[in-house]
C-alpha cells in the first residue's frame, strides 16, 4: 500500500490551497482518512479526521477555514485550506487507517507535502 501526497506549495496568507492524498495497492478497506502537519521544532499535530461514514473533526486552529473529504471510490482524501496564514506553515501528511485483508487496520502514511504561507 502506497500513499500518494500532493497540493502543496507557497502561498499568501489569505490564499488557498487543496491537498489531495491518494492509496494505492492491495486495498480491502479504509477507516478513518487525516491530515496531521508539522512545523519546525514542533510536534506532529492532527489538522482533520474523516471517517468512513463522513464524520468529520478538526483541530481548533483549523475550523471554519479547512475542509477535509473523500472519494472513496478513488481511496482519496482532500483538505481544501482557506483563509490561510503564517501558522500554517508545515508539513502536511495523510494517514489512511486500511486493511489488506478484512478486519485488520493499520495505519498508512504518505510522504509529506510542504504547505508555505507568506505574511
Amino acid at each position: 500500500v502506497q500513499l500518494q501526497a500532493s497540493g502543496g506549495g507557497l502561498v499568501q496568507a489569505g490564499g488557498s490551497l487543496r491537498l489531495s492524498c491518494a492509496a494505492s495497492g492491495n486495498i480491502f478497506s479504509i477507516n478513518d482518512m487525516g491530515w496531521y502537519r508539522q512545523a519546525p521544532g514542533k510536534q506532529r499535530e492532527l489538522v482533520a479526521v474523516i471517517t468512513s461514514g463522513g464524520s468529520t473533526n478538526y483541530a481548533e486552529s483549523v475550523k471554519g477555514r479547512f475542509t477535509i473529504s473523500r472519494d472513496n471510490a478513488k481511496n482519496t482524501v482532500y483538505l481544501q485550506m482557506n483563509s490561510l496564514k503564517p501558522e500554517d506553515t508545515a508539513v502536511y501528511y495523510c494517514k489512511h487507517s486500511i486493511a489488506t485483508i478484512r478486519l485488520v487496520f493499520l495505519d498508512y502514511w504518505g510522504q509529506g507535502t510542504l504547505v508555505t504561507v507568506s505574511s
